[in-house]
């Protein structure tokens, strides 16, 4: 069995193994933008991946995303619309990141 069977998170490279450490994506004006993969698991069946910019670095913020795979083709990423779902895979992340007591 594996940790995610035990309700914890598995890492995973599926991303990292297909694109490298950095994933362009394209911002709000069309633009591309190089997000730097902090890190990828897999929780209760469905694969996350924590991607931060140059710019959310300096912000000190992340960007989460759902990570899919279609049966012949390479990871996608896809926007977490449920705001409990992107609490949660945001408490995993400060809890696989950040000791207990040093959590921002």
């Amino acid at each position: 069995m594996s940790a995610a069977d035990y309700g914890q998170p598995e890492q995973l490279r599926l991303l990292r193994d297909t694109y490298g450490d950095e994933i362009v994506l394209f911002d709000e004006q069309d633009e591309s933008v190089a997000h730097r993969i902090v890190v990828e698991f897999r929780y209760n069946g469905t694969v996350y991946a924590v991607l931060q910019s140059d710019e959310l670095r300096k912000e000190k913020e992340i960007a989460i995303f759902k990570v899919s795979v279609p049966d012949e083709g390479e990871p996608e990423l896809e926007t977490i619309e449920d705001d409990d779902e992107w609490e949660t895979v945001s408490e995993l992340y400060d809890e696989m990141t950040f000791p207990s007591g040093e959590r921002p």
